[in-house]
């Protein structure tokens, strides 16, 4: 506990070092488009909207110059796209953080734009992008997109980070009872996963087979909550994709585990009369699908609207300048930003512990053996299952 309560300490030092920078480097912000400054509730909810989005690159502050041109301070990522004439590589710098289709990169005999963090394909006769009333593009169309986006490099960093540490943890054991480093930071979460999460839900027959996938579920979901925390504008949870994909792994784990006595209380449920097992065997059946997507839509909503609070706590010192000054909007944004950042860290951990809490009660509820004692009366009506203790 006294490991787990450092690490907590840790985190939220580091919370308190780096939301400051994350507060300030709102202000001042210019559009990308317009060379306005961000200070309408318009261009506000727009900037929100672009930040919880997923991007080809890395943008961590933006400026205008001294020739009134806007210049970006970030890195690029890798852009990888299937065309009509194959697959396509370049770095996302080629749209020079354009994302409204006005710069075309031509690659290979191929035109190419970005529109709302998408890859359009231009026809062969175009040279630009034509848009209609509702800005949809005319002339265009998307490709199959294999980049290497913000959430992708955030999921492989998350990966690497897990692969270091329980490494770590792996060379601790094999030197003694007691591991070193980082490993005595992930040894009580190992643990706590272990005898909390899957033992009670699972059962002691079953649990070690699923430690794996719920150790990797907890450490993935909780790496990449922390890494959303940070400048770097990580919003990787608050993708459906991803969150869709986790419990999608969830899902078929708990149908290809489960047993004879989970599919029977599935379609025909026992100790109960045939008409109700007509009724409940679709009521069961669709509680198979809602169950994986309760698990999606938690993560994906509590992330999105954190990420959401910060944002528009962050835009206090903009929307309040004129009633608080700019030194009263500032210290404000700042103090509730700092509040509501430090409660992220809670909920980062609660995120991935419910995750993983719920995938090993849906595994459990699988893998449960039953013992049915049935007591049949001359008529043979099956009486109430005696519960073995």
């Amino acid at each position: 506990m006294m490991i787990a309560r450092i690490s907590i300490k840790f985190l939220t030092i580091f919370t308190l070092v780096f939301t400051p920078f994350t507060v300030f480097a709102g202000e001042g912000e210019k559009s990308s488009d317009k060379g306005g400054e961000i200070n309408t509730p318009t261009s506000i909810k727009e900037y929100i909207k672009h930040h919880l989005a997923d991007s080809h690159d890395f943008s961590l502050y933006s400026y205008t110059n001294d020739e009134g041109e806007r210049e970006h301070i970030g890195f690029p990522l890798p852009v990888i796209v299937w065309t009509s004439k194959g697959l396509k590589t370049f770095m996302s710098s080629s749209f020079h953080h354009n994302d409204d289709g006005h710069i075309v990169v031509e690659k290979g005999g191929v035109k190419l734009a970005k529109i709302h963090s998408k890859i359009y394909e231009l026809d062969e006769d175009a040279t630009e992008v034509s848009f209609d009333e509702d800005h949809h593009a005319t002339n265009a169309h998307k490709v199959l997109d294999f980049s290497i986006t913000k959430s992708v490099f955030g999921m492989l960093f998350a990966g690497f980070l897990m692969l270091l540490g329980f490494g770590s943890l792996a060379r601790g054991y094999k030197k003694g009872a007691i591991p070193t480093g980082v490993g005595r930071v992930l040894e009580p979460l190992v643990l706590y996963v272990r005898d909390e999460i899957a033992r009670p839900n699972i059962g002691e027959k079953h649990y070690r087979k699923f430690m794996g996938f719920l150790l990797t579920v907890f450490f993935f979901i909780w790496i990449l909550n922390l890494l959303g925390l940070t400048p770097l504008g990580f919003n990787v949870t608050g993708q459906i994709a991803v969150t869709v994909c986790l419990a999608l792994f969830t899902f078929i784990i708990v149908q290809f585990s489960g047993n004879k006595d989970y599919w029977k209380h599935i379609f025909w449920m026992p100790g109960v009369p045939v008409v109700m097992k007509i009724i409940l065997a679709p009521i069961e059946v669709l509680g198979m699908f809602t169950k994986p997507f309760s698990l999606l839509i938690r993560l994906f909503a509590n992330m999105t609207a954190g990420h959401f609070v910060v944002m528009s706590l962050i835009a206090l010192m903009i929307t309040l300048k004129n009633q608080f000054g700019a030194v009263g909007s500032t210290g404000l944004s700042l103090v509730l930003a700092l509040f509501i950042s430090v409660i992220e860290i809670l909920v980062a951990f609660l995120q991935a512990f419910i995750f993983t809490m719920l995938s090993s009660l849906f595994i459990g509820m699988a893998v449960e053996e039953h013992d049915h004692d049935h007591a049949h009366d001359a008529e043979g009506h099956g009486a109430e299952d005696n519960a073995i203790i």
